[in-house]
């Protein structure tokens, strides 16, 4: 289908090396059950090739991981938007609360009144809603046509949501580290987490081991020197820690590295952190761009009556080397943590501390819709190729590969050659592939 306008929306279209960008604005409703109610404003960014526009190309609708990221923003035909756009018209949507779709953070969410009607507005912003509102803005766009779904980490949880609830509007699903356990539930997911940062951790340390000794140096530091980092972040050694974070993706543990290689700085009051280290150090941890990452984190696993109750705190203590103390005093590296949102990062982080109430509530939540139907999943005759990671540090490969062989049809491309975020290093490969799985070419 072309790219007309949908009624009700407005478009800006402009141009970038290799490519036609036309800015859309949907207004979908908050709670779709309730189609007649509020309304908010969701952004998506359409891209076609120069000469293509007014062509009857397919859909292709990228949904971003997550949760809480706004989708990729593309400079120029690179990578796989380039790729893509040699045959899609390509959707990069931003997800209910993120990028320019109305947003949902410190600054906004008190419109909404205390913290119980904040954590009653964003329960409704999980996988169910985006793809509630994908559905809405694919009947104006494409007018009514099936389109192709391509969904990173997150955005595959979202996939296979789709492919539980509307098979009928996908012609193919394309999931890059991103398929779920479908019935894991939140203490599940870190159970299996936790050994898979530990490894990562050691691996750090086994490529860069002069980091061990500084990584305990530091936490001594902030032990006895309380920290802020620039914009008031309290910078604890658990926070410290959750710096670990950047170890699943491309390139993380030699950012890690260099991070680390210039911590301290002599000054008249003797060894201090370096204002360098501490600004890297607020880049990777703030949440000011992306707070409901923490606020949903956990609430992405939640499927029916139980409460996510902080599960990665709750499990942590069943993994004891993580304990900075103990590392500390028996003279043992120090483990860093990944994925996880812990309660303290509410008090720590000055983009959360509004929002303690409401993360709270959010975790003690229970009546969660569930999310996968596995035997429509079993039934399914949509074309579904999905990359899976083989020792990915977000998405548990086991998880992974369990859910693969539930989902009809499903085929799975196992590598090693490219970490969690392998859509945007190894663009134009992986989607070839993909698209060559689903087409059942390879």
């Amino acid at each position: 289908m072309g790219g007309t306008e949908p009624t009700g929306a407005h478009v800006t279209s402009y141009r970038q090396p290799g490519l036609v960008l036309t800015d859309h604005h949907f207004e979908v409703p908050l709670d779709h059950a309730d189609p007649g109610g509020e309304r908010i404003e969701i952004f998506a960014r359409e891209v076609v090739a120069p000469g293509k526009q007014e062509k009857e190309l397919p859909w292709l609708v990228y949904l971003e991981g997550g949760p809480g990221f706004g989708a990729r923003r593309p400079v120029g035909a690179t990578d796989w938007v380039g790729r893509a756009v040699e045959e899609y018209r390509v959707l990069l949507l931003d997800q209910r609360g993120t990028g320019r779709s109305t947003p949902a953070d410190r600054q906004t969410l008190p419109l909404r009144g205390g913290p119980r009607e904040q954590a009653d507005y964003l329960a409704l912003f999980r996988a169910d809603a985006i793809v509630q509102d994908c559905e809405w803005i694919r009947l104006r766009l494409t007018g009514g046509a099936p389109w192709t779904v391509l969904g990173q980490s997150f955005g595959g949880f979202c996939a296979v949501h789709y492919l539980s609830t509307a098979p009928e509007a996908l012609r193919t699903a394309l999931i890059t580290g991103g398929l779920p356990s479908l019935d894991a539930a939140a203490d599940d997911v870190y159970r299996a987490a936790y050994p898979r940062v530990e490894r990562k951790s050691r691996a750090h340390y086994a490529r860069y081991p002069q980091d061990a000794q500084t990584a305990r140096r530091i936490a001594a530091h902030l032990r006895a020197h309380p920290t802020e980092l620039p914009g008031g972040y309290r910078f604890t050694v658990e926070a410290f820690q959750a710096l670990g974070h950047q170890l699943g993706g491309a390139g993380g543990s030699h950012r890690l590295h260099y991070l680390l290689e210039h911590a301290f700085v002599r000054t008249p009051a003797g060894p201090r952190l370096s204002d360098a280290f501490l600004e890297g150090a607020r880049a990777v941890l703030s949440y000011a761009a992306n707070p409901l990452y923490a606020l949903l984190h956990e609430a992405i696993y939640a499927q029916g009556d139980e409460p996510t109750a902080w599960a990665a705190q709750r499990v942590r203590a069943e993994f004891p080397q993580f304990d900075a103390d103990r590392a500390l005093e028996d003279g043992e590296p120090l483990l860093f943590t990944g994925e996880m949102v812990y309660p303290w990062m509410l008090d720590a982080d000055p983009a959360l501390r509004p929002l303690r109430e409401t993360a709270e509530l959010l975790a003690d939540r229970t009546g969660w819709t569930r999310l996968y139907d596995a035997g429509r999943l079993a039934a399914n005759e949509v074309p579904v190729a999905a990359a899976v990671y083989h020792d990915d540090m977000y998405v548990d490969t086991g998880h992974a590969l369990q859910t693969a062989r539930t989902i009809g049809g499903l085929r799975t491309w196992v590598t090693d050659e490219f970490e969690h975020d392998g859509v945007r290093t190894g663009g134009t490969r992986v989607l070839d592939r993909l698209l060559a799985l689903a087409r059942d070419e390879v």
